[in-house]
């Protein structure tokens, strides 16, 4: 599904941050990402999502070169990758309910077909009072748990997660983690990046391990 080979990330003429990495997700597979702050995490999730290129090495997403791809090309292949910002990016003219359905309403499905399973997932994430709330009264670990409601709504084949947990308490981060697992049970990729430790041990997965740009595998 997405296979990196000695790739190497430099702004400009700096530093390289991210270099020789190399690694493959398999489909159906569930990995931490994780490293300090600053190790270049969010990098990486952006190189994934194809909003960077790198400096050198190869990128192949879904069996595609990136580098080969044009931008339609690229279009095409983001609409089967959900992600989770640590911005959020939640459009502040639409209500929770309302931001969680677009990505559906982008691929032109009848609301009567979606409505539900958005109210649904809503109350899942502890948001169910929250439906008709806009973004700007919304806490941070609101707008968290609306972006992650958004990201998954389309059943992706594969979600990327950036620090998911980071906003919310420890209950309401365990339940996050529980949507994840049952996500990848039914058969989307997931890459997670956080720096919880507490969390990465309540589920055997192999970790990416990034420190100083370059990147580890742990476990199988």
């Amino acid at each position: 599904m997405i296979r990196f080979d000695n790739v190497g990330l430099r702004y400009g003429s700096g530093p390289e941050i991210l270099r020789d990495v190399t690694f493959h997700v398999l489909p159906g597979s569930f990995h931490f990402l994780t490293g300090p702050s600053g190790a270049g995490k969010s990098t990486l999730l952006r190189l994934l999502f194809m909003s960077l290129r790198p400096s050198r090495g190869l990128i192949f997403v879904f069996g595609e070169n990136v580098a080969d791809l044009p931008r339609p090309g690229r279009a095409a292949l983001r609409r089967r990758i959900g992600i989770v910002f640590q911005d959020f990016r939640l459009l502040d003219h639409l209500t929770t309910w309302e931001n969680v359905a677009l990505p559906l309403r982008v691929m032109g499905k009848k609301e009567s077909d979606y409505a539900e399973d958005v109210t649904d997932l809503l109350r899942w994430v502890g948001l169910g009072e929250r439906i008709h709330a806009y973004p700007e009264i919304l806490s941070g670990g609101e707008k968290q748990r609306a972006a992650i409601a958004r990201a998954v709504i389309t059943r992706p084949e594969l979600l990327l997660a950036d620090e998911p947990t980071g906003n919310v308490d420890p209950a309401i981060g365990n339940r996050l983690l529980r949507l994840f697992v049952e996500l990848n049970r039914l058969g989307t990729s997931v890459i997670l990046a956080t720096h919880d430790y507490s969390l990465m041990e309540q589920l055997e997965a192999p970790r990416l391990m990034l420190d100083e740009g370059q990147l580890k595998v742990s476990g199988t």
